[in-house]
């Protein structure tokens, strides 16, 4: 478990490893990894659950990036935080495709797309739900399952 707790600072190691002009931007984080927290505790995660976690904190990043505070990038400006959040989703993707996981990948896809339809309709208060749903079904469980004890 403490590899999952670790989520953030892999994700802002692989930026640091990036060698790109995001790489002078990425600072640490001391938030914890919610959503890769439940991603990474369902059944379908079970065999990887570390990267599970780093595949949905990922995309979160880059969809703060986009939308919001990001926790791992300071001091950029709004074109570089478009493309790090790109740069990000593409990551996020990329590594659950290596997985094998086309169901997962289908899922952050749709996360993806109807956070950007959700900010253009301005219905931001309806986001967090949609990451919470898309975290437990990336690890294959729906919105109403519990984590086992």
């Amino acid at each position: 478990m403490s590899e999952i707790a670790a989520t953030l600072d892999r994700v802002a190691e692989r930026l640091r490893e990036a060698e790109a002009p995001l790489s002078d931007h990425v600072t640490d984080s001391a938030e914890r990894p919610v959503f890769g927290l439940l991603a990474a505790l369902g059944p379908r995660s079970a065999a990887a659950p570390a990267e599970y976690a780093f595949v949905v904190e990922a995309v979160r990043e880059g969809y703060l990036l986009h939308y919001g505070t990001p926790r791992l990038l300071s001091g950029h400006d709004d074109d570089l935080a478009l493309l790090a959040g790109d740069y990000l989703y593409a990551l996020g993707i990329d590594r659950l495709a290596a997985l094998g996981d086309s169901e997962a990948v289908a899922v952050l896809g749709d996360l993806i797309g109807r956070c950007a339809q959700m900010h253009a309709e301005g219905r931001l208060d309806e986001v967090a739900g949609l990451w919470r749903s898309a975290a437990l079904a990336v690890g294959g469980r729906d919105h109403g399952d519990r984590p086992a004890s």
